[in-house]
């Protein structure tokens, strides 16, 4: 039987058990690294499909592209087990990484020093309306959002510089949420928040609220329900639920949206929990993952329209 730590200091943890190891030992093998980081398919977001979690092993740091959050270790940890006490996450971490049988103890030296997570740098050139540029014309065309699009969504031309000081020009279509961020979106599914992410609220009737996860299922909706009166309130990530509960807090009818899995039926009894006048509307897009695969599917998948 290992030997247990007789004390769980979040220091020791934060300076002695590796990001990677933990993640390896929660069945997320280690990717090649790139410069100074390993890059990840997101395990804190279930809408993640491409590798947007960055790993910095030596600063013992992570950042999440696409929520725009990041931190070290503990953070991960609460990211992770979101139902666990602050040293239920410290205890977890030890358990899965298997460091039970270290003794914690102060003067072990360092594995590494800790380092301000670093925020990638990037620049936003130009915002204007959608229309101009055809590829992301066809890309709203393929998710069968583009009516509802025009005058909701703007093209957002932006780039990122890399630690060698490489500038990298891309462009995206986009919404900004409440705190003035930029939400963007692009073709094979590339999600990002340029700045704070936050939720996006779009006020309508002051008693009925509609409640998305993502702005394309928002869309998606209007293209159902073109003379919709409700206010709208977006997510833009299941970890701003409590944020989102909180702003609908005063509306008399809630309707929600969300995913037909795990996560978006939790999120879903979540708001009945905390708001008993929450209907679930998922019905609407039974069959479907989300209300933009029903709308892509109605279209005949995903065509590009000339």
């Amino acid at each position: 039987m290992k030997q247990q730590p007789n004390k769980i200091s979040a220091r020791w943890v934060k300076d002695h058990i590796s990001i990677v190891d933990l993640l390896a030992n929660l069945g997320y093998p280690p990717p090649k690294p790139v410069g100074k980081e390993r890059k990840y398919v997101s395990m804190i977001r279930d809408s993640d499909t491409t590798p947007s979690l960055s790993v910095d092993e030596k600063a013992g740091t992570w950042y999440d592209h696409g929520d725009a959050i990041g931190g070290n270790i503990i953070d991960l940890g609460k990211r992770l087990w979101k139902d666990l006490s602050f040293p239920e996450v410290l205890e977890k971490i030890v358990d899965v990484t298997n460091s039970g049988h270290l003794i914690i103890n102060p003067e072990t030296p360092k594995r590494r020093q800790q380092q301000a997570v670093k925020e990638p740098h990037y620049h936003i050139l130009n915002v204007q309306d959608i229309g101009v540029n055809n590829a992301i014309t066809e890309y709203l065309q393929c998710r069968g959002v583009w009516q509802t699009a025009r005058g909701r969504l703007k093209e957002v031309y932006y780039y990122v510089e890399d630690e060698q000081k490489k500038r990298n020009n891309f462009f995206a279509a986009g919404w900004q949420n409440a705190n003035g961020s930029w939400e963007i979106r692009s073709t094979l599914d590339f999600k990002a928040c340029l700045g704070h992410k936050d939720i996006s609220f779009i006020p309508g009737n002051p008693e009925s609220l509609a409640v998305f996860e993502g702005f394309m299922d928002y869309l998606s909706w209007l293209s159902d329900n073109p003379f919709a009166e409700e206010s709208v309130l977006v997510l833009n990530s299941l970890s701003l639920l409590q944020a989102g509960i909180a702003k609908a807090e005063r509306f008399t009818s809630i309707s929600t949206y969300f995913d037909n899995d795990l996560s978006g039926r939790k999120a879903t009894q979540a708001f009945k929990v905390f708001l008993p006048q929450t209907l679930d509307r998922s019905a609407v897009y039974e069959g479907y993952n989300d209300y933009n695969d029903k709308i892509v599917a109605e279209l005949g998948g995903y065509q590009l329209t000339r």
